[in-house]
């Protein structure tokens, strides 16, 4: 076997609305497909920005993330842009507050963190 690449990544969402703001209007993934699930009990929103998809489900009943960044699971999120400066000072004109900009000290790229609106830490990498 041969892995080629991550065909998705799923997330659980508390308000799909929220979330679909969030990632397609805001970070500028597109919608690929929207499905209720009754036999499921929940909604599949999956979007796509590149070759990445994303899979956001949501329904009732999940807890909250109980820490930062550390809870077991999906860590985080991390996007490549070309020029950070740029994506934060775009992420600020919609109100997206973001951690200061650090250097990778494995990469020596520069890096830093937002939020979904779940509290899924999200980072952007040069």
């Amino acid at each position: 076997m041969k892995l080629t690449a991550i065909h998705h990544v799923a997330i659980w969402v508390s308000n799909l609305e929220q979330a679909k703001d969030f990632y397609v209007t805001k970070l500028g993934f597109a919608v690929i497909r929207e499905n209720a699930r009754a036999d499921q009990g929940d909604v599949k929103l999956d979007v796509s920005l590149g070759d990445t998809e994303l899979e956001l489900f949501c329904a009732q009943g999940h807890p909250p993330r109980r820490s930062y960044p550390e809870a077991l699971g999906l860590r985080h999120l991390a996007f490549r842009v070309d020029n950070i400066d740029e994506a934060v000072a775009w992420l600020a004109g919609m109100n997206i507050i973001t951690e200061p900009v650090r250097v990778d000290a494995y990469m020596d790229k520069r890096m830093t963190f937002f939020f979904d609106p779940d509290g899924q830490p999200l980072e952007l990498h040069e």
